[in-house]
Parts: structure tokens; C-alpha cells; sequence
């Protein structure tokens, strides 16, 4: 027998940790090669860690909601073949190998019965919670702690001066609860001191949040909370568009093997545009704007379970027609199956999100941080139009649609943000009918 660790792999560049929502194994279990063990999730993707072995799994180091670092054990899976040991246990003695296990056993109780965080008001970070469960910091004592983070939450650095304080016999500061604000608005992850009672009678469900709401939540008021949000739009005629498209797609369909949707038409014409005004392509820190190098999409898809998630098409400026539908529709289908990697979601720099998939004729969604822009496409619709010639202007039938801008107005001007969005229509009024795929 040997003892092989199950490490958190590598999952991009960006990506330093994940926290453990569910074991699909418990103690005792036979795993099979490839197969998952564990579900884990990172600020954006929740994915699956498999085994890379066969055999038993003997130890589960971390529990439900524990924050790992890449690169930690997090699970001992017994092997008949020549694995990476873990500890040689067969070569010690009989008593020693009760003493360990024993060890082992304290261990893993400690691990898998986390504090009961439930009871309390506020909001505690995992990296938070599992430094308090390690250090035996009661929830009492941890709701005691006087926070510096944003609304007073409690940062890593404030539980660790407290542990310190409470090793030397120093008394640490105690929360002051301040009276209601009558203009801070309430974040979504945390319960407001001045929130309206609801009424619940007994026909009402309730139902909490689940994890990848609570934080669509707190990204969406933070956003609000940062940028000044300011909207632009503008109605653009895309009958050659529709017209070229339905010419087109069954045999761009035979030969590619792909389906041609309006969305990387759509997304070539903002390419281009973020390539004319690269004023639109930069992010905000502080005091400062970083111009970006790459033209990186973000793509918004709803999820089969009604969330959100935006993927990125990296490098977007450089692929032709082909190429984006393929990125497109490979992002898109790993999305609704839950099969995107965490880089997946990473490096976005402007993001265009499809509010006409629902019959929206147009919206005002909100800038995806530390982005400063976000392009929402409305429906196609059929609508009457004046139509130009040289013998004289008529009424005829074209196809429309809405293009909204929301731009974040610390940094980006009306006549930038609205130029962009201007720039965008232009190309796609522009499309060129004769054109291969």
C-alpha cells in the first residue's frame, strides 16, 4: 500500500486559491482515476478536482468552505501501487503508527467540524473563518473584533492582531456599532443595521442565496458603488447583417461545424471600435488609468440556474469572423455546462453583454470592475423606417436594434463614450453583404 496526496491543482495564472463547497467522496470511498473528488470554487468558476490515482480515500484535510492555497494536500488517498508516499507508515513501528494515526484522527476532527457561522449578522470571509476555527476564536470573540475593511468587516490582518493581542494578555479593541447612516447603502453580502423589517406569513418561501449570487451581489452594488455610471445609445439598422446572415449560416455551419449567431458579428464590430478609441479599453486604480495592451472581450451568459457569468475572449482583435464564432460558441457552451477553467473569466478589459436574448429592446447594465465601459445588444427587431434615395425617401420595413453604453463617467467623457458606441453602429451599418466568411 501507499499513500498518494491529492494536491489543489494549478488552476491559471491568476488564480492563487479556491474554497471547498462540497466532497463528492467521503472517507472510506474507492475513487477511480479522473474522477472527481471534491467541488471547489473559485470568485468566478466553480469547478471539480479528480483524482489522479485510484484507490481509497483515508483523509479529507480540509472541510466544506475552507479556503485552500494551490499546491496544498487536501486529501490522502490509500493506493495498492507505487504512489508518492506520503508518510512511510509501513516502515514504522507498531506504535508508532498509533501514535500518528491517533494524531490523524484529532486532526481531521478539528478539519471537518468548522464554527457555525449561521447565528451571526455578519460577514466573515473564508480566509477569515478558517483562521479563527485554527486558532480557536469563538464567533462571539470574532463578532467582538473591531474591522477595518470596507463596512467594518474583519480583514485578515485584524484577527491576526487580535490572536496576537490575546497571546500577550492585551485587551484588543472591541466593534463599536455606529449609529445608521442615513445615505450608506447597503451591500448584499452583509444584513444592513437600518434594512426594513419584511413581513413573512406562512404562505411566503424563503430562500437564501447561493454562493455564486451572494457574490453576483456584492460585484454589482461595489460597481454602482465606484463608477460613476453615465448611459449612451443609439439605434443602428443591421438589415444587411440579418439578410448576410441568413444567406450564410447553413453553409458556414457545413464548412466550420459551427453555428453563426448575430454575437460575433457583433463583437468584430467592437473590436474594432475598442481598436479606434483606446480610450475605452483601460482600467481605473486609484489615481491611476492603465492603458491596456490586449483587446480583451467579456462576453455576459446566463447560466441555467439564472446567474451570471462573463468569459473572455483573449486577444479578440486579432481573429477574424470564424474565429470569434468558434471562441463564441466554445465559451458559451462550456459556460451553460459548468465546464469553464478559471482563466476563463480572467483578463477581461471591455464587456458586451446580449440583453435582446430575453425580448429586452435595450438596458443599462453595469460596468464589470475595474472595467470602464460595457455594451449591451438589444433585440432585432422589425420596425418601419425612412429609407433614403436618390429619387426620394420613403417608408420601408428594416431590421433594428439598440446599442447601450454604459460608461463609467470618472474617467470617460460623454463625447468618448458616446463616440465608441457611434464608431460600433457605424461598422455594423457598414457590413460589408458580398463578403466570404
Amino acid at each position: 500500500m501507499a499513500r498518494f496526496e491529492l494536491k489543489l491543482p494549478k488552476m491559471g495564472e491568476s488564480v492563487a486559491e479556491a474554497t471547498i463547497t462540497n466532497w463528492l467522496k467521503e472517507v472510506g470511498d474507492k475513487i477511480e482515476a479522473d474522477e472527481a473528488v471534491l467541488e471547489i470554487a473559485t470568485d468566478k468558476v466553480d469547478s471539480e478536482v479528480p483524482s489522479e490515482v485510484s484507490g481509497v480515500l483515508i483523509e479529507q484535510l480540509f472541510g466544506k468552505d475552507d479556503l485552500v492555497q494551490v499546491g496544498q494536500t487536501i486529501a490522502i488517498i490509500e493506493t495498492e501501487g507505487d504512489a508518492p508516499a506520503v508518510k512511510a507508515l509501513e516502515s514504522a513501528a507498531p506504535a508508532e503508527v498509533a501514535e500518528i494515526e491517533k494524531t490523524i484522527e484529532v486532526a481531521k476532527d478539528a478539519v471537518t467540524a468548522p464554527q457555525d457561522f449561521s447565528g451571526s449578522d455578519k460577514f466573515f470571509s473564508p480566509l477569515v473563518k478558517n483562521i479563527a476555527k485554527e486558532e480557536g476564536v469563538s464567533v462571539a470573540e470574532l463578532e467582538s473584533i473591531a474591522g477595518s475593511g470596507k463596512d467594518g468587516r474583519v480583514t485578515k490582518e485584524d484577527i491576526l492582531k487580535y490572536i496576537e493581542a490575546r497571546k500577550s494578555g492585551v485587551q484588543a479593541p472591541k466593534a463599536v456599532v455606529e449609529a445608521p447612516k442615513t445615505v450608506q447603502p447597503a451591500t448584499p453580502v452583509q444584513k444592513s443595521q437600518q434594512a426594513v423589517p419584511v413581513s413573512v406569513n406562512g404562505g411566503d418561501e424563503i430562500i437564501e442565496m447561493d454562493r455564486m449570487r451572494k457574490l453576483i451581489s456584492g460585484y454589482m452594488v461595489a460597481s454602482v458603488q465606484t463608477s460613476a455610471h453615465v448611459q449612451s445609445f443609439i439605434e443602428v439598422d443591421v438589415t444587411n447583417i440579418v439578410k448576410w446572415r441568413d444567406r450564410v449560416k447553413s453553409a458556414f455551419e457545413k464548412r466550420e461545424g459551427e453555428k453563426l449567431t448575430f454575437t460575433p458579428i457583433m463583437m468584430e464590430a467592437v473590436a474594432k471600435a475598442l481598436k479606434d478609441f483606446p480610450g475605452m479599453n483601460i482600467s481605473v486604480d486609484g489615481d491611476y488609468i492603465i492603458k491596456k495592451k490586449n483587446i480583451n472581450l467579456g462576453m455576459a451568459a446566463a447560466l441555467p440556474n439564472g446567474n451570471l457569468i462573463v468569459p473572455v475572449i483573449k486577444n479578440a482583435d486579432q481573429l477574424n469572423l470564424v474565429g470569434m464564432a468558434k471562441a463564441v460558441n466554445d465559451l458559451g457552451n462550456r459556460a451553460k455546462a459548468g465546464k469553464l477553467k478559471p482563466d476563463d473569466t480572467q483578463g477581461g478589459t471591455y464587456t458586451v453583454t446580449n440583453v435582446g436574448t430575453f425580448g429586452s429592446v435595450f438596458g443599462t447594465p453595469i460596468i464589470n470592475q475595474p472595467q470602464v465601459g460595457i455594451l449591451a445588444l438589444g433585440a432585432i427587431r422589425k420596425v418601419p423606417a425612412v429609407i433614403e434615395t436618390p429619387e426620394g425617401d420613403f417608408i420601408g420595413i428594416r431590421q433594428k436594434m439598440f446599442l447601450s453604453h454604459s460608461y463609467d463617467h470618472r474617467v470617460v467623457d460623454g463625447a468618448l463614450g458616446g463616440s465608441f458606441v457611434k464608431r460600433v453602429a457605424e461598422y455594423l451599418e457598414a457590413f460589408d453583404v458580398n463578403r466570404d466568411f
